[in-house]
């Protein structure tokens, strides 16, 4: 089936359908792997299909209803995208939340959004979900016992037999307008807040991204799965785009294990974050570092020409000759650390330094930029394989309006948005006013559409892994400590955050530091504070503080900038 642009990617009206119609078409097909019990195990479509339809009737059978929210609680794993199709298929909603969420986390998303069910991959995880309770039903892999909590085995959910025509006659009638899922993102106030995305924005991204990733040729290729499924950007990309096209995802052990599954692996397809580009290229200089002065040279000549190509100068005819010698020498070294056979490795999430960005493309990996936020589904533009400015951020996906305010905001229109914040009306209609997404940034266009970020207009905080973390919350918990009278907290694009402090009267650097540690205890992985310093205090007489006591973030980054730069915040 065709749409009206001429495009060969299918028509859904949901996601579910989608997974079955799929799952039709390629029985047989490669779909998702894993490792376990010491081995790479994988499973084809049919499997999946009948795994999926057999979940949709037990959950129904559990008293699971069209419109209910369950929790999932999961680190990347095939049953992932099993349980979100089972539930999508009987009307009801997945809630995807991060592994690392606390007791308390898990307990404002339960009361927040009022899911009374929730899936847990292991043991663990189900202790901190059922602390965080009430719950009506607990669904786990492991075995699971909890007082007061009905629970249920994941293996008694997807025992049913191999029909699935039910199911998948059932998910024909979904609209796309529907709710398909609601993902949590940190609202500026502090608290998570839920964004809720019907099935046309997730689809609206998918067949965006397509048709930018049609220049890549992509056949039978190879995903690997690393960033958490609870982010959105993982959430579309990496499940349902790379499902839609036919991809085989397999899901890592883990970032701890990710170089050695990119060897074993060898995948043609990655989505990253910058934190880990950064890494890499950090890992890769300091090994060039302590090589000979003739590799040295060899790799410092590669990185050059490499460059030059990327920003499209002319080689000289000695260049020419030796670009193709480095490029077996010297570049292919690195496209082997990623298994040696990427087609694309796609970044976003967070901001992408241009020079790490060039680094990669100088190298000889296809690394393609794109920018989007939850409430937007979340792909908002991506650089076009075939021209990619590593400057920018690409160009709007097809289908997306954008559009510059004229306080310089971004501002983006059509099927790709959200239906809004749940359960908050009024911060909906201050980020969807006249039908444009607010999008808090700050860009431009140049002439060619291309787009680029130059500053961010809220003070949410994105690191380089792609968590946004709101520091208004922290520096609440900070100053409501009683060593500390002021606190201000930043990161972006870093890869943790750092804290100015100002202690309060009476107390000294010991104290603050072991508020900081209390503080910490109390907070997710990502939003712990990872260094800090002592600051004077901010005032309105040294410019730092509003008339109405409100902290000049980028006055106090200012003052401070070179105890930031030893800090490395």
């Amino acid at each position: 089936m065709t749409d009206q642009a001429g495009c060969d990617y299918p028509v859904w009206h949901n996601l579910a359908a989608m997974m079955f119609q799929r799952a039709r078409q390629w029985p047989e097909q490669p779909m998702l792997r894993s490792f376990r019990d010491g081995a790479w195990v994988g499973i084809n479509w049919r499997e999946f299909a009948r795994m999926a339809a057999s979940a949709a009737r037990a959950l129904r059978a559990a008293g699971v209803m069209p419109g209910d929210r369950v929790m999932i609680v999961s680190e990347n794993r095939p049953e992932y995208p099993v349980i979100e199709t089972a539930l999508m298929a009987i009307r009801a909603v997945p809630v995807p939340t991060y592994t690392t969420n606390t007791v308390d986390d898990h307990r404002h998303i339960l009361n927040d959004c009022g899911a009374r069910v929730a899936f847990a991959s292991t043991a663990a995880l189900a202790l901190k979900v059922a602390a965080a309770g009430p719950l009506d039903l607990l669904i786990t892999i492991e075995t699971f016992d909890a007082t007061g909590i009905r629970t249920a085995t994941w293996d008694g959910f997807v025992a049913g037999g191999e029909a699935v025509d039910d199911i998948e006659a059932e998910v024909a009638e979904i609209p796309n307008s529907e709710l398909a899922c609601i993902i949590y993102t940190s609202g500026t106030g502090g608290s998570p807040k839920g964004v809720m995305l019907p099935h046309r924005a997730i689809l609206s991204n998918c067949r965006g991204a397509y048709i930018l990733i049609l220049q890549l040729n992509l056949k039978h290729e190879t995903y690997l799965s690393f960033l958490p499924l609870s982010h959105s950007y993982e959430h579309t990309a990496g499940q349902f785009l790379f499902l839609s096209i036919g991809t085989e995802i397999v899901y890592s052990r883990g970032v701890e294990n990710l170089a050695a599954d990119m060897l074993a692996i060898r995948p043609t397809l990655m989505t990253m974050v910058p934190r880990v580009l950064e890494v890499v290229r950090s890992r890769i200089m300091g090994q060039v570092a302590r090589q000979s002065a003739l590799k040295q040279k060899l790799f410092e000549m590669a990185l050059a020409i490499g460059t030059k190509k990327v920003d499209r100068k002319r080689l000289s005819w000695v260049e020419r000759g030796l670009d193709p010698i480095l490029d077996r020498v010297v570049r292919q070294k690195v496209r082997d650390r990623f298994g040696g056979r990427v087609v694309a490795a796609i970044s976003g999430g967070a901001r992408l330094e241009p020079e790490v960005g060039r680094f990669f493309l100088a190298m000889g990996i296809l690394l393609i930029q794109g920018y989007g936020q939850t409430e937007a589904g979340p792909i908002i533009s991506a650089n076009p394989p075939n021209d990619c400015r590593v400057e920018t951020v690409g160009t709007p996906l097809e289908g997306v309006e954008l559009r510059i305010a004229e306080d310089g905001e971004i501002l983006v229109r059509g099927d790709l948005l959200m239906q809004g914040y749940w359960g908050r009306p009024d911060e909906t209609d201050a980020t969807i006013q006249d039908g444009w997404l607010h999008t808090g940034d700050i860009g431009t266009l140049d002439a060619d559409h291309y787009l680029r970020i130059t500053d961010r207009k809220k003070d949410m905080i994105v690191l380089s892994g792609g968590e946004n973390v709101s520091p208004a919350r922290i520096e609440g918990m900070l100053i409501a400590e009683p060593s500390i009278a002021q606190a201000v907290v930043m990161g972006e694009g870093k890869s943790g955050l750092t804290a100015l402090l100002v202690a309060a009267e009476g107390f000294d650097e010991v104290a603050v530091g072991k508020a900081v540690s209390d503080v910490n205890k109390r907070l997710s992985v990502t939003e712990r504070i990872r260094r800090h310093a002592l600051a004077q205090p901010f005032t309105i007489e040294n410019g730092q503080l509003t008339a109405t006591q409100k902290v000049k973030r980028h006055m106090v980054r200012q003052a401070y900038v070179e105890v930031l730069e030893r800090l490395g915040g």
